[in-house]
């Protein structure tokens, strides 16, 4: 997500840091390449002219000029520009101190609102212990009732829905009582969408508004739109008031067009973030982290926190004791991958790592496939092998590598490296700096 803007702004605020010194024309010269840069990432051009004039404003009456190395202090303003652009401080939702809690959601078709549905439910549940309900009130588009209860199972919601012959305002009044009655934390009530803003659209959703007075209203744009996304929840703005945004599909979106225009042009926040296929990939909207990660400076509380939720703290204990007693297997080895993998795509981690940002990611290739390869391979193995990777020698690996669907060079490969690995685990557990060096060429 934003990689091209997020290289684009990197490689201009490296040449800001080169510089020992900077003048009134240098700072004129890196806001044009900041300016060209948002434009080209579909940022609304009246937000790009107000954010850039803020920004030079901010620059020059921050003292850089003629000040030595003032590169880190105009990095240091970008990334605070970015972040209020997106709207500062993290959002969140509003809850009834009187269960359940209604949100209500909105969106066009197409723009992900029934799954994102699903996803929040799923959130609540997992990181709010919520019992979730949710209202399938979309009865226009083919399967959606179906796709809906589908979804909702997944994510250990329970879907109220009355089929497609019943008005929709009936079935969230319906909802709302079943969800009272049955001591439910939260209801969600997923609504129609339309091909395109309309008054039949808005004239639904008033009524769903008025019949369950929702405690939130979260709009449902499709990140990949772009300025269509913005231009989507003005319309909405102008015609029913939402709280919040969920920013769907934000994974598959280069430019980041509107996620950085909706809170300036809307005045609402951008609650969460969509960011992969799966119901787990969904996650609160934070502007200053997701500023540091435009600019290369890495997301690592995001990380930490996906990091404590895939590991439990009894596994981790054990998996320290394996560590330290030189126990540690390729069964424990697969399973940690395994449990990296849940964590999202390699290259979305990696980026909330420090120095991981933009041009390094893209220059490193990463090639997921390479994953699935280790993952046969040991899967290959008897559990013998892969307690003693050591018994694997001839035959063995030319069994393993057919078993597989690899050839022996690769399955010689891992055994080697894991055996390296195995190295460094032991030195750390009796307290000793590893011979990285040595290892490295030893790992060729």
């Amino acid at each position: 997500m934003f990689d091209s803007l997020a290289e684009k702004l990197q490689g201009t605020l490296a040449d800001v840091r080169q510089r020992g010194t900077l003048t009134e024309q240098d700072v004129d010269a890196a806001m044009r390449e900041i300016r060209l840069a948002l434009l080209e990432a579909d940022v609304n051009f009246k937000v790009v002219r107000q954010f850039t004039a803020q920004l030079k404003e901010r620059c020059l009456g921050a003292d850089v000029i003629g000040r030595l190395n003032p590169g880190h202090q105009v990095v240091k303003i970008v990334g605070e520009e970015l972040s209020a652009l997106m709207g500062g401080a993290s959002a969140g939702l509003s809850f009834s101190p009187r269960p359940p809690t209604v949100i209500l959601m909105a969106g066009l078709q197409g723009s992900g609102k029934t799954t994102a549905t699903a996803k929040l439910a799923s959130y609540l549940r997992e990181e709010h212990s919520s019992t979730v309900a949710v209202a399938a009130c979309d009865v226009y588009r083919p399967a959606a009732v179906d796709q809906l209860v589908k979804v909702g199972a997944q994510a250990g919601a329970e879907v109220y829905e009355q089929g497609t012959d019943r008005d929709p305002v009936d079935i969230a009044a319906w909802a709302l009582e079943r969800a009272k009655r049955e001591g439910k934390d939260v209801l969600i009530v997923d609504t129609s969408g339309r091909l395109h803003v309309d008054e039949e659209l808005m004239a639904e959703l008033v009524r769903i508004r008025d019949a369950v007075k929702p405690h939130n209203v979260l709009l449902v744009l499709d990140a990949m739109t772009g300025q269509d996304a913005v231009n989507v929840a003005e319309s909405f703005s102008a015609a029913v008031q939402f709280d919040g945004v969920v920013m769907s599909k934000l994974d598959g979106d280069a430019r980041g067009g509107a996620a950085l225009s909706v809170k300036a042009v809307t005045g609402r926040p951008i609650l969460f973030a969509s960011t992969g296929e799966k119901l787990d990939q969904f996650e609160r909207f934070h502007p200053d982290r997701m500023a540091q990660r435009i600019l290369g400076m890495g997301d690592v509380m995001s990380l930490i926190e996906k990091v404590e939720r895939q590991f439990d703290e009894t596994d981790a204990l054990a998996l320290e004791r394996k560590l330290r007693h030189n126990e540690f297997g390729l069964d424990d080895f697969l399973d940690q991958l395994k449990t990296v993998r849940k964590m999202g795509p390699l290259t979305n981690l990696l980026g909330m790592i420090p120095g991981f940002g933009g041009q390094q990611l893209k220059n490193m290739k990463l090639d997921e496939r390479e994953l699935d390869r280790i993952q046969a391979i040991i899967l290959s193995m008897t559990p013998q092998e892969r307690r003693r990777p050591e018994l694997i020698k001839g035959s063995r690996r030319l069994r393993i590598a057919r078993g597989s669907g690899t050839n022996v060079q690769q399955v010689n490969r891992l055994v080697k490296q894991f055996g390296q690995m195995r190295k460094v685990m032991r030195q750390v557990g009796r307290g000793k700096m590893p011979d990285i060096g040595a290892l490295m060429r030893n790992a060729r």
